[in-house]
Order: C-alpha cells, then sequence, then structure tokens
C-alpha cells in the first residue's frame, strides 16, 4: 500500500494542480509542495522500516493486472536494497524541485502539474517488479520533461528536447525487443522471475544480442560515450528544478536498469562483456573530464562532469563483484545529491545575474556568501574530497575494480584528477578572483526555501560521506543476491 500511495500520490497531486482555477493557480507550488513532503516522509519511514536481514523484495504489493495470450500481466510493486535508496533519492531531491521552482510564474499551474507526473513516473521505474510496468513507467517520463525543457526552458529549448526525446525512444525501441525476447523465452513479464537461473530458455534471437540491446536503452539514460550528446543541451537549456531532476535521478534510471536487468537476468553475457564496460566506463571518464575542462557555460560544465562520474558507474558494473556493484550503486546516490546541489546553486546564481557564461562571472562570494558556500560544498563533493559521498564512492568503485581492470582504474584516477582540475578552476573563475562591479547590486539566496534546499542537500553530502554505514549495509545485501547469479 505504502508504494502504490508513493508512486500515484505525485500524479494525483498533477490532477488537483490542473483543475485549480486560474485566480488560485500560485497555490500550485504548495499542493506540490505538501505532495513531496509527504512522499519524503512516507520513503523516510519504509527506509527505517527496511528489514536489513531480510533477502528479496520487501513492502511488495502483488495483483493481477491483465491477461493476453498467455502472459498474466501484473501490478507488482516492491523494493529491495538496490531500489530503495534510490527511492529515497528521488523523493529528496523532489522536494528540493519543487521549492527551488518556488519563483515560477509562467504557467505555474501546468509547471508543477508536469514536474510532479515526471516523479510519479520516475518512483514507478524504481519500484516496478513487473517488465512491462516498468517499460510504461520509462516511458511515461518522456511526456512531462519533454514539455518542461521546450516550454519552460532557455536558449534552443525546443531542440534540446526534441533530441532528449529522440535519444530516449531510440534506445526504448532497443529495450521493448530486449523485454520482448526475454518476456517469450521466460514465459513471464515478472521481474522476479526472470531473474531466476535457468528461468530464460530456448529464446528467439541469442541471449548476447538481447543483453546489447538492453544495454544500448540504458546506456542512453545513464549516459556513457558516444551516446551522452543530449544531455549537454538538455541540461543547457532546461530550468533549474528539470537539471536537478534530470542529473539527480533520470541518469541514474539507466545505471538501475544495468545493475537490475542486464547484470542480474543474464550474467554469463555480463561476464562476457565485463571487459567492455570497464573500457568504456574509463574511457567516458577521461572524455568527460577532457571536455569539461573546455566548457565556457557553468551549466554545460556540470553536464560533461555528470558524463565522467557516469563512467565510474560503468566501470564499477563491469567489475562484477561486491565492491565494485556496490561502490557502482553508491556513486548513483552520490552523483544524485551532488550534482542537484550543484544546479540549484548554479540555478540561484544564475536567477540574480541573468548569465551562465563563466567569462562574466567572478568576485560573487562577497555579494553571495550563501551560495557560494553551497557551491563550493558541491565542487569539493564532486571532486572527491575525504569526508565527502563522493570520495566513499569513488573509493569502493576502485577497490572494487582494481584487482580485475588495473589499466582501467588507473586511466579513471586520472579523470579524478582533472575533476578537482576542473572544479577549482571554475570555482576560482565564477565566485573568487577580482570583484567585477556588474555585480556589485546582486543578493544573496535570502528565501526560506532557498535556505531549507542548500542546508539539506549538504547535510545529506556531508552525511553519507562521514556516515556510509546507512546507505551501505542496505546496498551489500541487495548486491549479495545479485552476485549469487553472477557466480553462480
Amino acid at each position: 500500500m505504502e508504494l502504490t500511495i508513493l508512486v500515484f500520490l505525485p500524479a494525483a497531486a498533477a490532477a488537483a494542480i490542473m483543475v485549480l482555477p486560474r485566480s488560485m493557480e500560485q497555490n500550485a507550488k504548495w499542493l506540490a509542495l505538501t505532495a513531496t513532503v509527504a512522499m519524503l516522509a512516507l520513503s523516510v519511514q519504509m527506509f527505517f522500516a527496511f528489514d536489513l536481514n531480510a533477502s528479496g523484495y520487501q513492502m511488495v504489493v502483488d495483483k493481477k493486472w491483465v491477461t493476453i495470450d498467455q502472459f498474466e500481466l501484473r501490478y507488482a510493486l516492491g523494493v529491495d536494497g538496490l531500489s530503495m535508496p534510490l527511492v529515497l533519492l528521488t523523493t529528496c531531491l523532489s522536494v528540493a524541485s519543487v521549492l527551488v521552482s518556488f519563483s515560477i510564474t509562467k504557467r505555474p499551474r501546468a509547471y508543477f502539474a508536469c514536474l510532479m507526473l515526471l516523479v510519479s513516473s520516475v518512483v514507478g521505474v524504481f519500484v516496478s517488479l513487473d517488465f512491462l510496468l516498468f517499460f510504461l513507467f520509462w516511458e511515461l517520463e518522456l511526456f512531462p520533461m519533454f514539455l518542461l525543457i521546450a516550454v519552460w526552458g532557455s536558449g534552443r529549448k525546443e531542440y534540446s528536447a526534441t533530441k532528449f526525446v529522440l535519444y530516449t525512444i531510440a534506445g526504448s525501441a532497443f529495450m521493448l525487443v530486449g523485454i520482448l525476447t526475454l518476456a517469450f523465452a521466460g514465459d513471464t513479464f515478472d521481474i522476479r522471475l526472470l531473474s531466476e537461473e535457468g528461468r530464460i530458455a530456448d529464446p528467439l534471437i541469442p541471449l548476447g544480442w538481447v543483453f546489447f540491446f538492453l544495454f544500448i536503452g540504458f546506456a542512453v539514460k545513464l549516459p556513457i560515450v558516444p551516446l551522452h550528446t543530449w544531455l549537454p543541451d538538455a541540461h543547457g537549456d532546461a530550468p533549474t528544478a528539470v537539471s536537478v531532476m534530470l542529473a539527480g535521478v533520470l541518469l541514474k534510471m539507466g545505471g538501475y536498469g544495468l545493475i537490475r536487468m542486464c547484470v542480474t537476468m543474464l550474467p554469463d553475457q555480463a561476464a562476457e562483456w565485463d571487459v567492455w564496460f570497464a573500457a568504456i566506463g574509463a574511457f567516458s571518464v577521461l572524455y568527460g573530464a577532457f571536455i569539461t575542462l573546455r566548457q565556457t557555460d557553468v551549466k554545460r560544465l556540470i553536464a560533461y562532469s555528470s558524463v565522467s562520474h557516469m563512467g565510474l558507474v560503468l566501470l564499477g558494473i563491469g567489475a562484477l563483484g561486491d565492491t565494485g556493484l556496490t561502490g557502482a550503486a553508491y556513486q548513483m546516490l552520490a552523483h544524485g545529491l551532488i550534482t542537484g546541489l550543484m544546479f540549484v546553486m548554479v540555478g540561484l546564481m544564475y536567477e540574480r545575474t541573468h548569465t551562465r557564461e563563466i567569462a562574466r562571472l567572478g568576485g560573487l562570494a562577497r555579494q553571495m556568501p550563501l551560495i557560494t558556500t553551497g557551491l563550493v560544498f558541491a565542487g569539493f563533493g564532486s571532486l572527491g574530497l575525504p569526508a565527502m559521498a563522493g570520495f566513499i564512492a569513488e573509493v569502493t568503485v576502485f577497490l572494487g575494480a582494481f584487482e580485475k581492470f588495473e589499466w582501467a582504474v588507473l586511466a579513471s584516477i586520472l579523470g579524478v584528477v582533472l575533476s578537482a582540475g576542473y572544479v577549482l578552476w571554475t570555482l576560482q573563475r565564477v565566485v573568487f578572483g577580482p570583484v567585477k562591479h556588474d555585480w556589485d547590486g546582486v543578493t544573496d539566496a535570502h528565501h526560506w526555501w532557498e535556505h531549507t534546499v542548500v542546508v539539506g542537500l549538504v547535510a545529506l553530502v556531508i552525511l553519507l560521506g562521514v556516515y556510509p554505514a546507512i546507505m551501505m549495509d542496505m546496498l551489500e545485501p541487495a548486491i549479495d543476491s545479485i552476485m549469487v547469479r553472477v557466480e553462480s
């Protein structure tokens, strides 16, 4: 019951927002905030109620949905140690996204309704236990995301929104072929049954191709080089809240799919692809870092840094070991919080300066001490400073991958060194250095909702850095159950 509420509460809030009379449309933000705070409270309660000693899925909802030929499609929801942290991450960033959207005045009803529908679809992806239900939620996310970028974005917003949809649909087409092949081979769409050893027999196409099709669908969303080019455009032109959700949560759908579907359902094929995972992951880390150094727009800089950090996720998955997979999952959590914080800071800065060009900014620390503090914490987290969530994630990935792929780890460490370079160089140019008198009149973050987001996200980044066991203890049993399939 809790999961059903978690999935459909934001959708219900979207419906309620759309029927608000025009004279009350400014109340849309309060409805959205109420829904997301309720989701956060419910997910926190579920997090602490989660039994760390139990294996498999918990809080399961499983009802017959519809029967088509021999397939009984089920409305099946559940969480385990892999999905529960991602659900909590989604609800945290949903509250942050609503709060940083309080200044939206253009068609607020439609904006907050789209944002709530986006939240509903993303949560649905993480908790679905039926493969077709998973795919429906995966595709549902495209509609609100397209509108949020195309209507409320800036720059080449229609182009960026269209490019995002086309890339995702192309990846989804490959994914759908893989899903249908697995369903016909296993005679079910149930993710739990398809993950059982020996369930998939006599596929219509070789399982190696099925693995490749699924990999393409998830790799587009992660994204990995060379399937990443939609990301800088989408980030550069999206409003702040959408960038927070895109970097913080939507990219994690790709990593979650790779672990949940590719590795768990097709472990033999994953073992054959491990060296490619490591090579592509290491290349993405280096490529993303080098390209980030060339950026002149702060949001595009953060977008390319995300490509680099998602390469670490792929490297951890390629290790196909307890430590590597745990590191990959932890990297998704750490990156979601850190990059979400970074986009919030850049968004608050843009609202006051109306520019993201690094060359035009400078000396803002004197006018914006709180925004600068949040940006510095986000930057230090991104470069992997100890006591920050990013450090724990990177070290765990490297420890898990080093024994198997020393060369990939060494290359990725160079990428981490480069990340320190571009983070510190960006901070020096944007917020430190000589004061530019163009910004003499700008103000710091002063609204309560801005303070709440900054303090909350900084606290979480530090918490996961100094006390990683709060998530590791939940992730490890889930990863152990996956490793049983990989090693069998």
